[in-house]
């Protein structure tokens, strides 16, 4: 029995239609996306803190800060996960692939850098507000996370993600 090696314009397809999918998949499977961001964030505030962390997966929140005067909850809600950052990725990788089919593996492994970037910018974001409320306080400390500096860790973050995703994709 000969082994059977796909074409690669139906393999090209095949990507192009897998990005399409995972990107709706993203907008429709949110609130599973960020029950899963939301645990990551409870892992590592429990790898990086003495309090106590707790993770409510069902409402999409993480509690810290449960064994202080000051416990508090960050719930991850739709405008605050990286999912709808990576969708816009993945839109347009599948764009590319589309209409220059040999840069495929470049924009995949683009993908795959710029995705885990905002994934890691969004965990970034999520330890910086938990710092500068222990730190800060609440009332002062949210304010300015969620205000001010966990936008610029966004921002910046996302910029730089972008940047990769279009070097790695569309150099030599």
């Amino acid at each position: 029995m000969a082994l059977v090696v796909p074409r690669t314009e139906r393999l090209n397809r095949v990507v192009v239609v897998a990005l399409v999918a995972a990107a709706v998949g993203l907008v429709v499977a949110q609130q599973a996306y960020r029950t899963a961001e939301i645990l990551l964030s409870g892992l590592l505030l429990d790898v990086m803190s003495s309090d106590g962390v707790e993770v409510v997966a069902a409402r999409q929140t993480v509690y810290f800060g449960l064994g202080s005067d000051t416990p508090l909850g960050l719930r991850m809600t739709p405008e605050c996960t990286s999912a709808f950052l990576v969708v816009p990725l993945l839109a347009v990788g599948s764009v590319m692939i589309a209409l220059r089919p040999r840069i495929t593996r470049r924009v995949l492994v683009a993908l795959a850098v710029a995705g885990g970037a905002v994934v890691v910018v969004n965990q970034v974001r999520v330890l910086t507000l938990v710092g500068l409320v222990r730190w800060l306080g609440v009332d002062t400390g949210y304010h300015w996370g969620h205000t001010l500096l966990g936008s610029m860790v966004s921002v910046v973050g996302g910029a730089a993600a972008l940047v990769a995703f279009v070097w790695l994709a569309t150099r030599r």
